[in-house]
């Protein structure tokens, strides 16, 4: 360990270096976990507003009712040999549905 002053980083503004360079060894030791745990809570933060930001549902399909959750997806049932869009979505433990219109014959 060296015994001269340590170079604070370029990014880091006059005016805090100068309070740090102010305190006790105690003081600083506060702060550096301090500042550990405020950069992990921040970069913990982020990740989760980003990981939000990604699950959040831009749009509205153009199709899908009022009454149906944007959540929903679409799924195809087979009634009597006859195919059947629903929209099918959770509401607790219950699956719930909504007839969407039949399956073209070509599909």
């Amino acid at each position: 360990m060296s015994y001269e002053l340590p170079t604070p980083p370029a990014e880091l503004p006059t005016d805090i270096v100068d309070t740090l360079n102010g305190y006790s060894p105690d003081q600083l030791q506060h702060v550096a976990r301090y500042a550990e745990e405020l950069a992990e809570h921040k970069a913990r933060e982020a990740r989760l507003e980003e990981e939000s930001e990604d699950d959040e549902i831009d749009e509205r399909p153009d199709d899908l009712p009022d009454d149906v959750p944007s959540k929903a997806t679409i799924t195809i049932k087979e009634i009597n040999d006859n195919r059947y869009y629903y929209w099918q979505w959770r509401e607790g433990d219950k699956v719930t549905s909504k007839y969407k219109g039949p399956v073209s014959p070509d599909e």
